[in-house]
């Protein structure tokens, strides 16, 4: 695993609130990852936003090189709708 899939990995199970263990197994199995909100995930959503706002204020234009930022975006909106989806 390349340091930058690792590091996107993290962050994928972070948003998540499981271990590294059951993400990765049901993901492996492909489950769906069911997100639970709590203030561990709730924390780990602002964390990543504050993050993903620092960045989209430094560029100018979004390049094939911010991909990887297009993509924790993406898995912040599926955390997002889940958590939405679950309190209706």
């Amino acid at each position: 695993m390349s340091p930058q899939e690792n590091e996107q990995l993290a962050r994928y199970v972070l948003l998540s609130g499981y271990s590294k263990q059951d993400y990765i197994i049901s993901r492996l199995l492909q489950r769906d990852i069911v997100v639970k909100g709590n203030p561990r995930t709730y924390k780990a959503l602002k964390d990543q936003l504050t993050d993903v706002l620092a960045e989209l204020k430094r560029l100018e234009t979004v390049s094939s090189e911010q991909d990887e930022l297009l993509k924790l975006i993406d898995q912040i909106n599926v955390t997002i709708y889940g958590f939405k989806t679950q309190s209706s």
